[in-house]
Order: C-alpha cells, then sequence, then structure tokens
C-alpha cells in the first residue's frame, strides 16, 4: 500500500462520518417531522430513508477500501500491443452509398444530391483558414 493511500484515508473517513451522522440527523428530524400535527407519510418515508443513505456512505467507503488494497489483477492474458486491441475491422462498418451520374438521370432526387454535393465541394476548395482571424 502506497503512503498517498493512507495520507487520504483519515480525510475519506472523516468525510464518511460526517455523511453518515448527517443522514441520520435528517432522519431523526424527519421522524419528528411525522410525528408533529402536520406530519405525512411522506415524512415516515424520508426518516426510514436518511438511514439507508448513512449505511450506503458506510458500505461504499468499505468497498472502496477493499477494491483499492485488492492486487492488481494478473496480466498474463492481455496482449503485448494495445494496437491489436483498438483495431477496427474493416467489415465491420456498412459500405458507404454512392450515387453516380449515370446511375438514373431522370432521378429528381440525385440529380439534385449530387449537384448539392458538387456546391459543397467548391465551397469547401474555397474557404480558407479562419482560425487565425
Amino acid at each position: 500500500m502506497s503512503g498517498n493511500r493512507k495520507q487520504r484515508r483519515p480525510a475519506l473517513i472523516l468525510f464518511v462520518a460526517v455523511g453518515a451522522v448527517g443522514c441520520l440527523a435528517l432522519g431523526w428530524w424527519q421522524w419528528t417531522r411525522f410525528e408533529a400535527v402536520g406530519g405525512t407519510g411522506q415524512n415516515l418515508g424520508y426518516a426510514f430513508q436518511w438511514p439507508l443513505f448513512a449505511a450506503f456512505l458506510v458500505y461504499a467507503y468499505r468497498r472502496f477500501v477493499q477494491l483499492e488494497d485488492a492486487e492488481p489483477a494478473d496480466t498474463a492474458d492481455v496482449p503485448d500491443t494495445p494496437a491489436e486491441l483498438r483495431e477496427i475491422p474493416a467489415d465491420i462498418l456498412p459500405a458507404r452509398p454512392s450515387i453516380a451520374e449515370d446511375d438514373d438521370p431522370d432521378d429528381l432526387e440525385s440529380l439534385q444530391i449530387s449537384q448539392y454535393n458538387q456546391y459543397l465541394a467548391e465551397l469547401s476548395a474555397r474557404e480558407t483558414d479562419r482560425s487565425t482571424t
């Protein structure tokens, strides 16, 4: 265990203790609100809910410490080259549809799309780098 982990533990313990005490205090406050003349079932629900939050804080801290103290997983089955893990096979993506001029000259939509793509290509060719202005 590294020294840095030990230095953080008192602060985390203090955080969990303050949080748990705060949750229990809110649960007590909701219980007193429930017992008051205007108390409702919602106050009773909150009175039971806040102690559960306190218990979860303690559980989460305990689990955090267990995971932090655990030995690192065995890396024998991990490949040596991480590039193999990130390589995307060529056939995983579908092929891009292409609209050729000679597909159907009578198709108005295909013609409009082709003209629009040509217009966008012209705009892109004329555009200069505007990041410096």
